[in-house]
């Protein structure tokens, strides 16, 4: 009796992604998403996962590298201490560095505010071949922006273009730009690490106690602390917004951080092996004269060893 095949990546690791991706096919609810959800595992159960998913990862990067056609961008979003810094250090350790490039995007200088508010963006895409990981991105222009009006005055856009629609018209621009993006072979994929408010107080509590992590500590982060309502409203509006079929946004449990890595790095394995990855093949006429090199190699071998016999006698 013949085996049954085993079931693909995508089906296997399916239960850690699909109860977390939207792709804007239906409501969305921030409130409704559990921030410490694990899916039914042990962190031992999602430690082996997360180990298999490097593995994989590496594997897959290695051939896409190889490849040259398609890009990933990886968006990592979420509120101070959700674990967005430490989630790119896991799982993509053991990772080939030179396929990759975080890039983090803090408050803008004056010659980025010289021009759009995605231009920065832009000029820190992947090429092909390569994984981009935005630790923040555009997304902060609808969300610190609309969290802080004053920093849109800063912006230098003129005037009479700053109207009450000015958000959803950056989610029209964003959705379009994705979609371009998408059309010409770079594969996006969002993640919102969803942390509940004291699993970040405990967070923040770490960092003072621990001289080793006082430096991620910031007294801002305790002043945005204090508009953690109106972010949440904001970031449920992004999601509702910008998730499309072509850009998920994946709202990652994010109070446990092994789970949070499960769910990101086997979003990204999924993705990956959906793009039927492979080793470039090389042509015949290349094969025959590959052939002549290793003749001409393994000759010039013989002859180094010959003529070292004779040297020595």
């Amino acid at each position: 009796m013949s085996k049954q095949p085993a079931p693909s990546l995508s089906v296997q690791l399916k239960p850690f992604i699909a109860p977390f991706r939207f792709d804007g096919s239906g409501a969305f609810h921030l409130r409704s998403c559990k921030t410490n959800e694990k899916g039914s595992l042990d962190k031992d159960k999602g430690e082996t996962i997360l180990d298999a998913n490097r593995k994989r990862l590496s594997d897959f990067q290695e051939k896409l590298y190889a490849q040259d056609r398609w890009s990933v961008l990886l968006i990592f979003q979420g509120m101070d201490a959700a674990g967005k810094d430490s989630a790119i250090k896991s799982i993509f350790d053991g990772v080939n560095p030179q396929g990759c490039e975080v890039t983090s995007f803090k408050e803008p200088t004056t010659h980025e505010l010289n021009h759009d508010f995605m231009w920065r963006s832009v000029i820190a895409l992947p090429g092909r071949g390569r994984i981009g990981i935005f630790n923040r991105s555009y997304y902060e222009e609808c969300l610190v922006t609309r969290v802080h009006p004053e920093i849109l005055a800063k912006e230098k856009i003129p005037p009479s273009l700053v109207t009450k629609n000015v958000w959803r018209e950056r989610f029209e621009d964003i959705c379009a730009f994705e979609r371009f993006l998408t059309r010409n072979g770079t594969v996006i994929l969002k993640f919102f690490l969803n942390v509940s408010k004291e699993e970040q107080r405990r967070r923040f509590l770490d960092r003072l106690d621990d001289p080793s992590k006082n430096w991620k500590f910031s007294m801002a982060d305790i002043t945005e602390r204090a508009r953690w309502n109106r972010y949440q409203a904001v970031y449920q509006d992004i999601v509702r917004h910008t998730s499309t079929a072509r850009a998920p946004w994946y709202v990652v449990p994010a109070d446990h951080k092994w789970f949070a890595r499960v769910v990101i790095g086997s979003a990204i394995v999924s993705a990956l092996e959906g793009l039927n990855l492979k080793f470039p093949r090389v042509d015949k006429a290349s094969l025959q004269e590959f052939e002549k090199v290793r003749e001409a190699l393994e000759n010039e071998g013989k002859g180094r060893a010959g003529g070292s016999g004779r040297r020595g006698s």
